[in-house]
């Protein structure tokens, strides 16, 4: 038997990282983690996390901008990292501090240089080379540049890498893409004193998500004077006396003093000289089985570098579930494709979805039956004020839910309960009958279920046999 420098190596320390190698450290296995940036990845760092604190910033002073007698234009714009001394102070202390002590088992190579492979059990750093039993690529993505004309002549293009960099609040920005990204924070700098306009190929925003939420969103935008061009092709971008001038093919011409690109991800995979590890990959990521191994048995790639489901909930998933896999014999081991996978968008309204969308189930040729319920039919969504929104489920007559999306106040927390419906097969039934904390938004959950049941009422038969009982 081979004798390795660790059980496990991990490549990339974000979130499919952190959770590999803590979780097999605590396992009692030899583990090193190499990571070329930052412990946390792209999510700590420039992603979810400091996107939230913008976003929350941005919904305070709007609220204060709507409900408040002061006159906001009196009042000085709030800098873009104003809140960011706060937040890099708590990141610093989750990496200090917690994740320290989550690591401290974890022989840790940080900011060293980019890993890459020597042959397949063996991977280089710096001037180390690492040898190790089995090697789990956790690499993730990062921002997509699409080949537009012009694009490579503009200075200091803005991503989610450099976006949080900003010290003043640009006069305005040209959004490339309307996605999670795009759509988020064309809302929160809007809402900082940014004028927004968002351009893109899709026919509607968050073109993931079904058509009629994306349309709620651009409704709200519109409001908040947020401009959204859908279904366009840009013919060039270029810089124009300091400014940002872009055309498309549809004949506008659209400029700004700043351009950040949301226009998709590409995995990152350049450095790994994968060839050498025998390891296949397609520009679009690693492919993998349902354990999440590579072609080569002992390497995984887990999370966003293999192309499935580009959420961090899904990578820190699938990193505990490749770990379990190594455990387990072949008839116990667990398929990542087999659990539901939900996710939300952060603007205001929230939207979230799980499961499978109309599009979908007509694709399908599934039957099913639409059951809604209105936030601004819900006393509690009434008196807060949140009233944009719905909670949607698709299911058969019998109760059985196919998916489900949910528009609107608190529908982050909301969705996982559907999730864990889908995934654990309740019926509506089941949900109808679960006590629900009143008035809370996730009262709307329960409002599906007897909205479903007053519908199954309907039914003749049934609706006969109720009659004949209460005689």
């Amino acid at each position: 038997m081979a004798d390795y420098d660790y059980d496990i190596l991990t490549i990339g320390v974000g979130p499919a990282g952190m959770v590999v190698s803590a979780m097999a450290a605590e396992m009692g296995l030899n583990v090193c983690a190499i990571e070329k940036n930052k412990t946390g990845g792209e999510c700590m760092n420039v992603g979810c996390i400091p996107s939230k604190a913008l976003l929350r910033m941005a919904k305070t002073r709007h609220a204060v901008t709507k409900f408040s007698a002061f006159d906001m234009e009196e009042m000085a714009l709030p800098k873009v990292n104003n809140p960011f001394p706060a937040i890099q102070e708590k990141l610093t202390f989750i990496n200090d501090k917690k994740y320290a002590k989550k690591f401290s088992k974890v022989d840790q190579i940080v900011r060293q240089g980019a890993a890459s492979f020597v042959d397949s059990h063996t991977v280089a750093v710096g001037d180390r080379k690492i040898t190790a039993k089995r090697i789990f690529i956790c690499t993730g993505t990062k921002p997509s540049m699409p080949p537009i004309p012009g694009l490579d002549t503009v200075d200091n293009v803005l991503t989610n890498e450099n976006l949080f960099n900003l010290e003043t609040v640009p006069e305005s920005m040209l959004i490339v893409g309307g996605g999670a990204i795009g759509a988020e924070m064309a809302q929160a700098f809007s809402r900082i004193g940014c004028k927004t306009t968002i351009v893109q190929m899709d026919p509607h925003l968050l073109p993931f998500g079904d058509k009629e939420s994306g349309d709620l969103l651009e409704e709200v935008f519109e409001k908040e004077g947020i401009d959204v061009y859908n279904s366009r092709a840009i013919s060039k971008i270029e810089s124009k006396d300091g400014r940002v001038v872009l055309s498309t093919k549809e004949g506008e011409i659209l400029e700004a003093e700043r351009l950040l690109m949301a226009a998709g991800r590409t995995p990152v995979l350049d450095t790994l000289n994968l060839e050498k590890a025998g390891v296949n990959y397609t520009p679009k990521g690693i492919p993998v089985n349902g354990n999440l191994q590579t072609n080569i048995s002992h390497i995984y790639a887990v999370g966003d570098c293999n192309g499935n489901y580009l959420f961090s909930h899904a990578a820190m998933h699938q990193g505990m579930i490749a770990l379990m896999n190594i455990m387990r014999p072949g008839p116990f081991k667990k398929d990542f494709r087999k659990y539901v996978v939900p996710w939300t968008v952060f603007t205001e309204p929230q939207i979230s979805a799980v499961g499978m969308n109309e599009k979908q189930l007509k694709e399908a040729g599934i039957k099913y039956d639409v059951i809604e319920a209105k936030y601004e039919d819900y006393g509690a969504a009434v008196a807060e004020q949140v009233t944009d929104g719905y909670v949607r489920v698709f299911a058969s007559k019998t109760g059985k839910v196919f998916g489900a999306t949910v528009v609107g106040e608190g529908s982050a927390e909301m969705i996982n309960e559907w999730a864990l419906v889908i995934q654990k097969k309740i019926r509506l039934a089941d949900i109808m009958l679960l006590q629900h904390s009143f008035p809370s938004m996730s009262f709307l959950n329960k409002s599906i279920g007897e909205n479903w049941m007053m519908n199954m009422m309907k039914v003749g038969w049934l609706k006969k046999m109720m009659g004949l009982m209460m005689r």
